[in-house]
């Protein structure tokens, strides 16, 4: 993967305050105009609370959110992504929210879908004199947005997949990480592998990459200030397990049922991971149902310690993010960003 990043003064240059861009992109993207004050994103793992801060600070300073999870862009798929919307409730009053439901559950959304739809939602919150907030724990998509991922749409090799059919998930990553070696890429950690269907999209992509250059096209960076939720691994562990319990008391192998009744292959459903891996699996009767619980839950941990990972490698690839603690009460936190915004 060829990655082109503007000068990283420009990125990090935290005390800047309003910017101005024009982006002149092939298509499918589109021309996009805004002026505005510098983005606010707000990352962390899972369970951190980073969606009630983001929607906190958005509702006191007039900013509009922007998801960044790759989950929650698939409508009917609410409790299983964590979509939590009534967070962005504050005081009784919504906080305008984009990229949540924009899609079918079935359908493959991707990275490079992802980066044209935030154009689009950022060029439209800009026309409206709105500040944007970033929120999510899909670091390779923030990553995208702040650096400026320059990404071409990656057609399905059939003949690929055919080949690579018969191999476990173990191969499979043997296989993705020769590729990402040859083309130094930085995309598709073990966050975005955790299955075969999704290994074998990720060597789809790295292979055609290695063969095909990228287009020449220029999406800017954008500057943000950039702030963690500093959870402690204790804390992170017993808020995923209460969260568990309260999804699966709330519904979601009810709302992996409706999916599948709704014409929902449930191969399509284990490909998005997690939550929908594993109840689906328990569905279809592959796994009890405290199989079902215990390996979820192990796997959720395992993915919220690779978020960090990903966080972590971000910081050692120039992105300053300014970690604040979880635990603080929510006004403190949301004057906490306020302040190194003021900076």
């Amino acid at each position: 993967m060829q990655i082109r990043v503007s000068s990283s003064s420009f990125l990090n240059n935290a005390k800047a305050k309003n910017f101005a861009f024009c982006f002149a992109l092939s298509p499918p993207f589109t021309k996009f105009v805004a002026v505005m004050r510098q983005m606010i994103t707000i990352l962390g793992p899972t369970a951190s609370g980073k969606t009630r801060l983001a929607a906190a600070l958005a509702a006191n300073i007039g900013a509009e959110i922007i998801s960044a999870d790759s989950r929650q862009v698939y409508r009917r798929m609410d409790i299983g992504t964590g979509k939590d919307l009534e967070d962005y409730v504050v005081n009784n009053t919504p906080v305008p929210y984009h990229l949540v439901d924009i899609c079918e559950p079935g359908t493959r959304y991707n990275l490079f879908q992802y980066q044209k739809d935030f154009i689009d939602a950022y060029d439209d919150i800009g026309k409206r004199g709105k500040r944007v907030v970033l929120c999510g724990g899909t670091g390779l998509y923030i990553e995208a947005v702040l650096k400026g991922y320059q990404l071409s749409p990656v057609p399905q090799n059939d003949e690929l997949r055919e080949r690579l059919a018969g191999k476990d998930l173990d191969e499979l990553t043997a296989i993705l990480a020769d590729l990402k070696q040859r083309n130094h890429s930085n995309m598709h950690n073990r966050t975005d592998v955790d299955s075969p269907q999704r290994a074998i999209r990720a060597i789809e992509i790295e292979e055609y990459n290695l063969k095909t250059p990228v287009a020449d096209r220029y999406v800017p960076p954008v500057p943000s200030l950039v702030v963690g939720v500093d959870i402690s691994r204790e804390e992170r562990r017993a808020r995923i397990t209460q969260r568990l319990n309260d999804r699966l008391e709330g519904g979601m192998v009810d709302e992996v049922r409706q999916l599948i009744a709704d014409g929902v292959e449930p191969e399509n459903l284990i490909y998005y991971g997690l939550e929908y891996k594993f109840v689906t699996e328990y569905v279809i009767g592959k796994l009890s149902y405290q199989e079902m619980f215990t390996q979820l839950e192990i796997a959720i941990h395992q993915f919220a310690k690779r978020q960090m990972t990903w966080f972590r490698g971000m910081e050692r690839r120039g992105v300053t993010i300014h970690w604040i603690d979880a635990m603080l009460p929510l006004d403190k936190k949301v004057q906490a960003v306020i302040s190194l915004d003021q900076q």
